[in-house]
C-alpha cells in the first residue's frame, strides 16, 4: 500500500519535532516505542548500539526482514516494528573513548532516553548528572522495571512480569467458573507499549516545559507504573467499593450485553453501551419483548441480571449468520463488529482507507512494511523517510557531520574497536 495518505512522507516534508535531536540509549521495546514516535514527529533520532550485535530484538527472529531478492536478512521484524526513522551507530561504551563520544553527543542533543540498570550509566558519566551539568537543557528519559527507588528497583523484569505484579492478568482470561477460565496475559507486550507512549508524553511535556525555563529534567519511567495506571477504571472501581475486579473474559463488568456472540457461522463482538443502544439492539434481533421487560431497560437491571438475560440473548444469536447480523445491527446503530486476525484487518475497508499498513523502501532494495502512527497531526504529520536502520548504517555520517570528526578520526575509532 502507498503512502498516499500520509503527504509529509510523499512531500518530504518537515514533522512538528524536526528540531528536536533524541540520543536513544534503549533497547528491546518500551524505550525504542518512545523513540520511533520521536521519530515518526519528524525528530531526528541517533540510535547507539553496541559493536557487532546491535539491539537485542534484532536478533528476535524468525520472522526477518526480507532483502531485495526476498531472502531474510540479519533484522528480525520485531526489531523493525519499533525502530522505523532513526540512525544506527555503534559505539562500545565500556571503554572511556566510546563514553567520551556518547557524552559529546549528549552535549549536542535535546534528549537522551535510556533502559539500563540502576547505576550502570553512573559508571561510565552517562547519568543524568553528569550530561546535565554540559547540558543543563537536556531532557533525560531512564526507564526501568520497577523505577529509581524503592524496595524492587532493583529487580530485573520483562513485559510477561509486570503483566502478573501489576494486575492485569487478574482480570484477562475467561471467568474462573467458566472451562479454561484463569489468568491470561495480553497478546502483546502490553506493559512496554504503554510505557513508551507515557514516556513520549513525558518527554514531549518536559520540552515544553524547558521553553518556558531553559532547563532540561530528568524522568523516572517504570513498567509497574504504567501497567497500574492502565487499570485505571478497574482499580478506582476497588477503591470505591472495596470489591477486588475479577475476570469476566469477553464480557464487561459494567456494561450488559458487551461480549462475544457465537452466531450460526461463527462468533462476532456486540457492544452495548448505553440504555438507548439497548433499544436499538432488541430492534435489530427482533425482541421488542425484551426491549418493554422493566427489567433489562436499564444497565443496572441488565448487569444484575446478567446471568439469567445472556442465555436467552446467546440462543437468539444462534439464529442467524454473521454477515447478516453485522448488518442488521450496524443499521440498528449498534457497535458491532467481526472478530479479524491480522490478515483480515489489513483487507477491511477502513482499515485501507486510512494507511495503516506503511511500507519504507530499504536503501540496498526491497521494503520494510510497518505500521502506521495513529498520531494525525494535520499540518506536521508523520515523517516515514527511513526505514529500520541496518547496525550502524550511520555512524560515519554522525560523527562527522554531528562531532565534526575527520575520516582519520573515524578510522581511528574503527580500528580500535570504539565504533
Amino acid at each position: 500500500m502507498s503512502n498516499e495518505h500520509f503527504p509529509a512522507a510523499a512531500r518530504g516534508q518537515s514533522g512538528a519535532l524536526s528540531h528536536i535531536r533524541v540520543l536513544d540509549l534503549s533497547r528491546i521495546l518500551a524505550g525504542p516505542w518512545c523513540t520511533q514516535n520521536l521519530a515518526d514527529m519528524g525528530a531526528e533520532v541517533i540510535k547507539v548500539e553496541r559493536p557487532g550485535t546491535g539491539d537485542d530484538t534484532r536478533a528476535w527472529g524468525p520472522p526477518w526482514v526480507r532483502d531485495a531478492e526476498g531472502h531474510d536478512t540479519s533484522d528480525s521484524t520485531y526489531y523493525a516494528a519499533a525502530n522505523r526513522g532513526k540512525k544506527s551507530i555503534t559505539v562500545d561504551i565500556a571503554s572511556e573513548a566510546g563514553q567520551a563520544l556518547v557524552r559529546r553527543l549528549a552535549a549536542k542533543s535535546d534528549v537522551v532516553i535510556e533502559n539500563y540498570k540502576i547505576g550502570d550509566l553512573k559508571r561510565y558519566g552517562l547519568d543524568y548528572d553528569s550530561l546535565s551539568a554540559v547540558n543543563p537543557g537536556l531532557v533525560y528519559c531512564s526507564i526501568t522495571g520497577y523505577g529509581q527507588d524503592g524496595p524492587s528497583a532493583h529487580k530485573p523484569g520483562y513485559d510477561f512480569v509486570f503483566q502478573a505484579v501489576g494486575g492485569l492478568m487478574s482480570i484477562t482470561g475467561e471467568n474462573d467458573a467458566l472451562p479454561g477460565g484463569g489468568p491470561q496475559k495480553v497478546g502483546i507486550a502490553i506493559a512496554d507499549v504503554i510505557t513508551g507512549m507515557y514516556a513520549t508524553i513525558a518527554i514531549l511535556s518536559a520540552l515544553q516545559h524547558r521553553t518556558v525555563s531553559g532547563r532540561g529534567q530528568y524522568i523516572d519511567m517504570a513498567l509497574l507504573d504504567c501497567i497500574v495506571a492502565l487499570g485505571g477504571n478497574q482499580v478506582t472501581g476497588y477503591f470505591a467499593s472495596g470489591k477486588v475486579p475479577h475476570r469476566y473474559g469477553n464480557a464487561h463488568a459494567s456494561l450488559v450485553p458487551y461480549q462475544v456472540f457465537a452466531v450460526a457461522d461463527g462468533e462476532i463482538v456486540v457492544a452495548v453501551g448505553n440504555d438507548k443502544q439497548w433499544q436499538q439492539y432488541c430492534a435489530a434481533i427482533e425482541r421488542p419483548d425484551l426491549a418493554e421487560d422493566a427489567r433489562w431497560k436499564k444497565v443496572t437491571g441488565r448487569i444484575v441480571g446478567r446471568q439469567e438475560l445472556v442465555p436467552e440473548l446467546a440462543r437468539t444469536m444462534l439464529g442467524r449468520k454473521r454477515a447478516e447480523w453485522i448488518e442488521r445491527l450496524e443499521a440498528h446503530g449498534v457497535p458491532c463488529g467481526p472478530i479479524n486476525d491480522y490478515a483480515q484487518v489489513f483487507e477491511d475497508p477502513q482499515v485501507r482507507h486510512r494507511g495503516l499498513r506503511v511500507d519504507v523502501p530499504r536503501p540496498g532494495g526491497g521494503m520494510v512494511s510497518t505500521i502506521a502512527s495513529p498520531l494525525r497531526l494535520r499540518e506536521t504529520p508523520p515523517v516515514y523517510d527511513r526505514p529500520p536502520p541496518t547496525l550502524g548504517d550511520s555512524t560515519d555520517a554522525v560523527l562527522r557531520d554531528v562531532l565534526g570528526c575527520s575520516d582519520g578520526e573515524i578510522d581511528a575509532y574503527r580500528r580500535d574497536g570504539i565504533v
